[in-house]
């Protein structure tokens, strides 16, 4: 070897060296924590598929937003379940919706959170499909003016960003423009612009209760085979106004998120999703891996990759370690 005292190698040996030349950290402001909520009192549900992970009712809201704030994770993302569920998803738009009323509660209890709210009408449909049905197939158009009319009640209750993951064609531009004709200029909106028809979203659609009844949803999540459709479908969003782009999976679209990364220059998120998170915690409940260790080289490679934002339920988990360091 030309060089046998590299140096590098030598300041692997310490911690502290370690630390002064890691190129890729991760923090727990940059983590977002998802919570799924559900009617009712006092409730908090373990899902099955996804341990560690609860459904929560509203009145449970301030505990996990304390927790979230105290560990640093600063942003959480959430998700409904509603009490009725119908053909056109109407509960999402309610003024007292389970989200809009959850927002409202984040807000009070725990101001200095910021609240996400996932728009799209898969949890509030009784045919568990993103959109409205017409001719047995979902109609994009018809869709559009119901996510609108959703990311509107959001931002009356009090929301701080909005994330439609539906994927119709020109939702960005219809929520931005709804936004903006009421006043609600400085309400981001980050998107779910590279959404693939993924395998790994099992044990979401079982937390959610939103898996379709009929079909499934490749006529408008995008084919996992397709990259250069992933610059195509987030240059649309760019150009009808998102402020954050986001790619999900995040684990096995590595190379996408790295895509977006280097065509744009907005933020890019990432969303470790929920068969991603169960895989880990199986094989680590087996004693086939350790959890801790798969869990942050898992979330440091997404990171790695390019992504500015996580969305992990690792969130808290990791959160943990981090601050077990300082």
């Amino acid at each position: 070897m030309l060089f046998p005292d590299y140096r590098p190698r030598r300041l692997r040996k310490n911690e502290v060296f370690r630390a002064l030349i890691q190129e890729t950290r991760l923090s727990p402001a940059q983590l977002v924590y998802p919570l799924f909520i559900v009617p009712g009192k006092n409730k908090r549900e373990e899902i099955t598929s996804m341990p560690g992970v609860f459904r929560v009712s509203v009145d449970q809201l301030k505990k996990e937003a304390e927790e979230c704030l105290e560990l640093g994770v600063n942003s959480v993302i959430l998700f409904g379940l509603p009490e009725k569920k119908d053909a056109m998803g109407s509960g999402a738009h309610k003024k007292d919706g389970i989200i809009q009323t959850a927002i409202r509660e984040l807000k009070r209890s725990a101001p200095k959170l910021l609240v996400i709210t996932d728009v799209c009408l898969c949890e509030y449909t009784d045919h568990g499909h993103c959109g409205c049905i017409i001719n047995k197939e979902v109609d994009n158009d018809a869709t559009l003016e119901i996510l609108a009319r959703t990311a509107l009640s959001h931002a009356q209750a009090g929301v701080d960003m909005i994330a439609p993951s539906d994927m119709m064609d020109g939702r960005v531009a219809e929520i931005r423009a709804t936004l903006d004709e009421n006043n609600f200029e400085s309400i981001p909106i980050m998107a779910y612009s590279v959404k693939y028809a993924s395998a790994f979203y099992g044990p979401f659609r079982e937390a959610a209760d939103c898996a379709p009844q009929f079909g499934d949803r490749r006529s408008y999540q995008m084919d996992p085979a397709n990259s250069r459709e992933a610059l195509r479908e987030a240059t649309l969003d760019v150009d009808e106004g998102a402020d954050i782009l986001m790619v999900k999976p995040a684990v096995a679209y590595l190379d996408i998120i790295t895509k977006l990364r280097d065509e744009f220059d907005l933020p890019i998120a990432a969303y470790h999703v929920s068969g991603e998170y169960a895989m880990i915690k199986a094989a680590a409940e087996k004693g086939w891996i350790d959890g801790d260790r798969v869990m942050e080289e898992t979330l440091l490679s997404i990171k790695r990759a390019g992504a500015d934002i996580i969305i992990t339920y690792f969130a808290k988990d990791m959160a943990k370690i981090l601050k077990r360091r300082l």
